[in-house]
């Protein structure tokens, strides 16, 4: 889902229902707007915008709840990748060939996922393009390491845990990156539009016909379109204007190799 589409499609939906209710105020039949019409159209309206705000408080906990797994599981991988490297640092010299891989393989990801505009020093343009493809790369990193032949207790026991780390990277990296999903359901957002449309609409019916209402319709309208647009954007954390950051990778990035 773009946000920014689903921003202005729900701004559309709204104003429109609140222009819709400014038109048709006029040709209701007097009835229709005498005291006690107006009091059920203001328990309808409460009633929709209690529903309201219920589902914009799970959209907002559902995007943030998503958003602050992907900010820890990037956290999580890059000390993971740290360690990984420290440790085969620790085994020797016969390690170094893998550690450059591992590195280029890091900063490849990290230019892809976080689009980046300057591709870093390690950039290397024949790696796949699709990042679930990478698999077989760390999977060949698994197989050197398990190639190796320790020379000692110590070594024997660095490339143990080498072999467990690179699995938990692995394992790890489909629940970091993995998982494009977003996980606003779309029902969701098609209620809220739904429901807000009602409410604006109900207040077009209210509203008399001049320039400052119309102006403070507008701009109701372009708040609640821009809520629903930061939220959405809050739910896709690799993408657009609220990311998660890429600092712990950037700073695993410049301490590996070292």
């Amino acid at each position: 889902m773009d946000p920014i589409a689903i921003g202005l499609i729900v701004f559309a939906f709204v104003i429109s229902g609140a222009l819709f209710g400014v038109f048709l105020r006029p040709r209701l039949p007097v009835a229709h707007l005498c005291k006690d019409s107006k009091e059920i159209m203001k328990l309808g309206t409460g009633l929709v915008a209690t529903m309201t705000a219920l589902i914009l408080g799970l959209m907002t906990a559902s995007a943030k709840s998503s958003f602050d797994m992907r900010d820890q599981a990037v956290k999580h991988a890059a000390a993971d990748l740290l360690t990984f490297d420290r440790i085969l640092a620790r085994y020797g010299p016969e390690t170094r060939e893998i550690r450059d891989s591992l590195r280029r393989l890091v900063a490849w990801r990290h230019d892809v996922i976080w689009r980046s505009h300057q591709r870093s020093a390690a950039f290397q343009p024949g790696y796949p393009a699709d990042p679930a493809e990478t698999t077989p790369i760390l999977e060949g990193i698994g197989d050197q390491i398990q190639a190796l032949t320790p020379q000692n207790d110590s070594q024997r026991w660095l490339q143990s845990r080498a072999l467990n780390s690179i699995e938990e990277i692995l394992k790890s990296r489909w629940g970091t990156f993995g998982d494009g999903r977003l996980t606003i359901p779309v029902p969701f957002l098609i209620a809220l539009i739904f429901w807000l449309t009602i409410i604006f609409t109900i207040f077009g019916i209210f509203a008399p016909r001049n320039g400052t209402v119309l102006g403070i319709l507008f701009v109701c309208a372009l708040s609640v379109s821009c809520a629903v647009y930061l939220i959405v954007e809050l739910d896709d954390p690799f993408d657009g204007v609220i990311m998660v950051s890429d600092e712990p990778i950037r700073y695993a990035l410049s301490h590996m190799d070292q």
